[in-house]
């Protein structure tokens, strides 16, 4: 399970699946998008695919990268939960804050 968390450690990668989250893109649309150089996109695009989170699909010369929900739902099953227990502290917290007065004056 650490891969996934290894490969998303790294925030330009993390942007770069939230463009691909959009639609699947073009090297050259991603280092666009995100004002990189198109070698640091690929070596990038490189790790995400490795780490089983981008597809790519040759079409001549270009490359299609598009995102594998896949991995992103193992991920959502591991972070279940955790997502339970904050939402437990919330509840707790949103408790607390009914029981308080509301102005000043009531204190």
């Amino acid at each position: 399970m650490s891969l996934p968390f290894d490969v998303l450690a790294d925030p330009t990668r993390r942007r770069m699946l939230e463009l691909l989250l959009e639609r699947p893109r073009l090297v050259g649309e991603i280092a666009h998008d995100l004002e990189l150089s198109q070698p640091r996109v690929s070596k990038h695009l490189r790790v995400l695919r490795d780490g089983g989170l981008v597809t790519v699909r040759a079409e001549a010369q270009r490359r299609w990268y598009q995102i594998r929900t896949e991995p992103l739902a193992d991920l959502d099953a591991w972070l279940a939960p955790y997502r339970r227990l904050w939402t437990e502290h919330l509840d707790q917290l949103e408790r607390h804050l009914e029981t308080m007065p509301d102005t000043p004056e009531e204190q």
